[in-house]
């Protein structure tokens, strides 16, 4: 499938800098206490996300409460649809996207726009995802707010949580958030907050700073690592950090998507983790693979690997797109067209033993340059080349591939990664933070880039 999302668009005339990567298994969550209450009847919550899990555990994205009996909140359902639910001793709001949000190689727009004083209930709670305005499921039973309710958002003394369920502080999600804003006393349609692209229709966010936020209103951005919940509204409503350090600020954003590994692919005996750049390969009998969630056929591109813990076998490289669902337990350059490198030194490629370049061990760093212009295919061992080009099928598809067993844990980065860099490189376009220098022409996977230099696949 061809991706032509909200992050392909090269340039979009206006840039988020910076995301929030959150991460489920660190409990990762940003809070704010009120001390004086705001317009509970009509306000609009704005945020681009990312998707970094396909989970039942119904994870939450946002709430505010001040008891058991008196919260609101949105979560990420079971059935992978957005639901907001308020209790006040009943449910007083329930409602549930009939829309699918399953891509978690794409960004969402999420606009909610609250107005309880509208006589008509359907206009009490609108909900547009990229622009457009969602229907709501009718099971479980939907319950708008009665007129004029006051909702627990924006209430003196309630803990507002962002990535969490907001009084117990759990259920928390693997994402990344950018453009985060709440605005106090108006029900805005997200025209505010994107625009549709006028050359390709797609949904892309504009210029936020200008908007009056209101009381308790704030903006998020993430800009300052060192303060990843400041407010830049103007109001100074910050929020503070739990369990987030500066390295959970991210590059990947809703106007530059960079690729991860695909947790879509496969999941059995794999777990994901730090917005899937984290994948840890625990099959103790066989290989365990996956793969990036873009690919493509042109361009030159680069990436960077590190094995946190090698487990009995690291092996890194790329796979022809029709090779990546062949068999769960695969190695890379098992399949014709496939080069792969293993810990060993080994290179493999269609079965076949190409040769010992040199062995590499934990927290070596492995990268790849990747042309797809030349088919050929280039290893690096921390910033040295290994070996000499291998050569790859002409015109074809291709996606940065791993695989790993015996408790094997890969960090990959194609660009903005998810551990700390100690020196830091960009491409030649200015993106990316990677170890070592990136070769002359090559590129960070992203869609900045893709959208100058190749097409790009998503699976």
């Amino acid at each position: 499938m061809i991706i032509l999302g909200t992050n392909s668009i090269k340039d979009t005339g206006y840039d988020v800098a910076n995301s929030l990567r959150t991460n489920r298994g660190s409990s990762d969550y940003l809070n704010k206490t009120f001390s004086g209450s705001g317009n509970r009847r009509t306000f609009t919550i704005s945020f681009w996300l990312k998707i970094a899990e396909s989970s039942s555990n119904a994870p939450y994205l946002c709430g505010a409460s001040t008891s058991t009996t008196n919260g609101i909140n949105i979560y990420y359902n079971s059935t992978s649809q957005l639901s907001m639910e308020a209790y006040t001793g009943a449910w007083s709001l329930r409602l549930h996207t009939s829309a699918l949000l399953r891509d978690t190689s794409a960004w969402y727009h999420i606009c909610y726009a609250i107005d309880t004083t509208q006589g008509t209930e359907a206009n009490r709670v609108k909900l547009y995802i990229n622009g457009v305005q969602q229907t709501f499921s009718t099971s479980p039973t939907q319950v708008y707010p009665s007129q004029n309710l006051d909702l627990p958002f924006n209430q003196s003394g309630n803990s507002t949580t962002i990535n969490c369920q907001s009084y117990y502080n759990a259920e928390f999600m693997s994402a990344y958030y950018s453009e985060f804003c709440m605005v106090d006393g108006q029900a805005l349609d997200p025209t505010s907050f994107g625009e549709f692209d006028e050359d390709s229709g797609i949904w892309k966010p504009i210029d936020v700073s200008g908007l009056t936020f209101g009381t308790n209103g704030f903006y998020l951005d993430f800009e300052d690592s060192a303060a990843l919940g400041d407010d830049v509204s103007g109001n100074s409503n910050n929020f503070t950090v739990n369990n987030l350090t500066a390295i959970d600020q991210s590059t990947d954003t809703c106007t530059n998507n960079f690729a991860t590994a695909n947790p879509l692919i496969y999941k059995t005996n794999l777990s994901y983790s730090d917005g899937n750049l984290n994948t840890f390969h625990t099959f103790s009998g066989n290989y365990v693979l996956t793969q990036s969630t873009f690919g493509t056929n042109s361009g030159k591109w680069y990436i960077e690997w590190k094995s946190s813990a090698l487990g009995s076998e690291n092996n890194f490289g790329v796979m022809l797109s029709e090779n990546s669902q062949k068999s769960l337990n695969s190695y890379i350059g098992q399949y014709t067209g496939d080069v792969g490198y293993f810990n060993s030194g080994n290179v493999f490629s269609g079965g076949s033993n190409q040769g010992n370049i040199g062995s590499f061990t934990t927290n070596d760093i492995i990268s790849i340059a990747l042309d797809l212009d030349g088919s050929t295919v280039q290893f690096y061992k921390n910033g040295s080349t290994i070996g000499s080009a291998y050569s790859l099928t002409s015109g074809a598809t291709y996606m940065f591939s791993a695989s790993g067993y015996d408790n094997a844990r890969i960090l990959w980065n194609f660009g903005s990664p998810s551990y700390t860099i100690s020196s830091g490189n960009t491409d030649g376009n200015g993106y990316g933070n990677f170890e070592y220098a990136v070769p002359s022409g090559y590129y960070a996977l992203n869609t900045k880039n893709l959208a100058e230099y190749g097409w790009c696949y998503v699976y």
